[in-house]
Order: C-alpha cells, then sequence, then structure tokens
C-alpha cells in the first residue's frame, strides 16, 4: 500500500511503533528522503519559537543538540520553554525574575546552581548532572555554573514568560547585551 504524509493509517502506525518507549515523532520535521513514498523523521527538530500552537518535540534530543546559549523553543500566553548550552567553564549569570517561577532540567553535563534571598548570600548550593531537575522560586537569585568538560546541555520553563517570542541568543554575550537594552 503507498502511503503519503497526510495518509491518516502511516500516522497511527507511527504513533503505535513508537508508543513502547521510542522517541515521539517531531511531526513539523517529516520529509521524503530520497524518492521514497515514505515520511522519514528528521533527527533534528527544528528549534525556533513554536508558541502558540500545539507542538511536540522530544525535549531531550532539542536540549542536547541546541548551540546557542539561549533560544525560545515555546512561547505561550502562561509559560515558556527554552533551551540552552553553556560552555565549560562557563555560567548562566547571576539573574532573578522577580514574578517568575523557574524550572531547569540538565539533559547532559555537570554544573552547580546556587540560589538565594539575595544576590550576596547564595546559600544555596548542589551539584548537578544529567536528569536533575531545578526549581527556583520567582524572586530568588540564582546561577547555574558548567563544571564539567563539556557543555551544559539543559532546558528551562519559565512561568509566566520571561524572553519574548522568537529569542535566540547565540552567546551568552548577546543574552547580557539584550538584557541591558530592556
Amino acid at each position: 500500500m503507498h502511503h503519503n504524509y497526510y495518509d491518516y493509517h502511516y500516522w497511527y502506525d507511527q504513533d503505535l511503533r513508537y508508543q513502547n518507549g521510542g522517541h515521539p515523532h517531531w511531526y513539523p520535521d517529516w520529509y521524503p528522503m530520497n524518492g521514497s513514498p515514505y515520511p522519514v523523521p528528521s533527527h533534528r527538530p527544528r528549534i525556533q519559537d513554536h508558541g502558540g500552537e500545539p507542538f511536540v518535540v522530544n525535549i531531550e534530543e532539542a536540549s542536547k543538540q541546541n548551540e546557542t546559549f539561549r533560544t525560545a523553543l515555546w512561547t505561550g500566553s502562561h509559560l515558556q520553554v527554552t533551551v540552552m548550552s553553556i560552555g565549560v567553564g562557563e555560567d548562566i549569570g547571576l539573574e532573578i525574575h522577580p514574578h517568575t517561577d523557574q524550572f531547569l532540567r540538565i539533559e547532559d553535563g555537570l554544573g552547580i546552581v546556587q540560589m538565594g534571598k539575595t544576590k550576596h548570600l547564595l546559600d544555596f548550593r548542589r551539584r548537578v548532572g544529567n536528569e536533575d531537575a531545578i526549581m527556583i522560586p520567582a524572586g530568588t537569585w540564582h546561577n547555574v555554573t558548567n563544571t564539567g568538560n563539556r557543555p551544559l546541555k539543559l532546558y528551562s520553563i519559565y512561568a509566566p514568560p520571561h524572553h519574548p517570542f522568537g529569542t535566540v541568543h547565540e552567546t551568552k554575550a548577546s543574552a547580557e547585551a539584550e538584557e541591558h537594552e530592556h
């Protein structure tokens, strides 16, 4: 049977194939390869802001493949998801979000998270690594430093959103420059 991109039965069969421990599809990134009539999943999701629309992504793969300091992956009315890559020996930068709770998940690498009520007293300090989740309450000073020997890959969820829709910071310096403009 010849299937095409819009064939419901093909998608249903693919969903069944992936339901037992496989990776979910990145629907926007399916495309035919080598003249095949069957869609083939791309191995790299498009790292761009898909906010405001329903969206499914393998967040671990998107985080690991991201090479920018920060890129918004999805910005909605009430939350935002970004992926980040922190260079060896670098940090996110000491910051505070007065009205935004933040969730970070480390997908690859090692680091140290520091938090505190004032920027001069970061009395919460923990080592973090693969699969660790970090919850940062609104109004808390915080920083994450890469202590490993490869880039620290993570994703962040802000509620409510913190960065403008479509944010891409190629480097930490570009992120800091944009913060100073606002």
